[in-house]
């Protein structure tokens, strides 16, 4: 009889041990994957909807209209991760574009350098406030939009700046496999982010900060840089994205990027980066800005509705993903 009940006993005590575990697994698999099966339910539906939405030249230009969103989001997933906020990323692109504009005349080199290097150092200070001084980042970066977008407004008059000789214009305005440069810079910026985020001691730490940042302050992982080096990144990716979208128009607008940051925040949480920080991914961040391109595309190619219809999708696609997640994390605990 002992050999019998054996087997049950063991049985039994499989369940209870592996089944929570398995859960668990497919509640996480489908919160970091979620957005990417959405984008191909929206993808088919728009296909059969329109027929000019699967066309070589309609792809190409979603992605194009959507390279500089990626940039920042690839910055943004960094800062959320770590349970931060980065609401200056829309007045620190405008500023990009006008010191784009403003060093153009030096060459196309400069035109790049110059916004990325002023814009990173923009966000080490904002870093270091957040790190170092313990202030909130919603309060920092909120200060940091307004002075951003107060010095691109002043830097440039409150007018354009022209960018000057062709080379400056190559880089946002030529293409490279059919594709246009800055498709192809930001689709590297997301490799390298994936790399930095999955494969270096920095991403593990940022992950780390955003599950609990007294614990990792215990394990001796380094906080206060971690928190410095992901709004740097941040920053100067800001600052990028503006000097290729002056680029590609010929011009850097002190007025671009209004409302960009919420975009940003938008795409990243939508493609499964948690806000309360410690778990989110490359991969899930451009699904999201996909979505959200192709939902704008597809309000372009209907004609009928204005552009408020695309803010109010965006905002029903993150009230679902936010209370998915909500969920997901509450059957991840039971």
């Amino acid at each position: 009889m002992s050999t019998e009940t054996a087997p049950a006993a063991e049985g039994t005590a499989h369940v209870v041990e592996y089944e929570p575990d398995f859960r668990n697994r497919m509640a996480e698999l489908a919160q970091k994957h979620i957005s990417l099966v959405v984008l191909v339910v929206v993808v088919v539906i728009a296909s059969v909807s329109f027929d000019d939405f699967a066309t070589a030249d309609n792809l190409t230009n979603i992605a194009i209209q959507n390279a500089q969103l990626l940039l920042i989001a690839v910055g943004m997933t960094l800062v959320i991760i770590s349970m931060g906020i980065d609401l200056s990323v829309g007045s620190v692109y405008a500023l990009g574009a006008i010191l784009a504009g403003m060093a153009s005349s030096s060459g196309a080199i400069p035109s790049i350098l110059l916004p990325l290097l002023v814009c990173a150092v923009f966000g080490t200070v904002q870093g270091l406030l957040i790190g170092r001084g313990r202030m909130t980042p919603f309060i920092v970066t909120l200060a940091g939009l307004l002075f951003a977008r107060g010095a691109a407004l002043a830097l440039s008059s409150e007018l354009p700046v022209s960018i000057e000789g062709d080379a400056a214009r190559w880089i946002g305005q030529s293409e490279v496999l059919g594709l246009g440069i800055p498709v192809w810079i930001a689709l590297a910026v997301l490799a390298a982010g994936a790399l930095v985020l999955n494969r270096t001691g920095f991403g593990q730490s940022l992950f780390a900060i955003g599950g609990s940042e007294e614990a990792a302050v215990l394990m001796g992982l380094p906080v206060v840089r971690s928190k410095v080096l992901a709004y740097t990144i941040t920053g100067a990716l800001s600052g990028l994205a503006g000097a290729l979208l002056a680029s590609r128009l010929g011009s850097g607008l002190p007025t671009a990027g209004a409302g960009l940051e919420l975009d940003a925040i938008a795409a990243v949480v939508i493609g499964g980066t948690l806000l309360t920080g410690g778990a989110g991914s490359m991969s899930g961040t451009l699904a999201g800005v996909l979505l959200l391109g192709v939902i704008q595309n597809m309000i372009n190619l209907y004609g009928g509705l204005g552009s408020y219809a695309q803010q109010v999708v965006s905002g029903v696609f993150l009230l679902i993903v936010v209370v998915v997640q909500r969920i997901l994390n509450r059957s991840q605990r039971v």
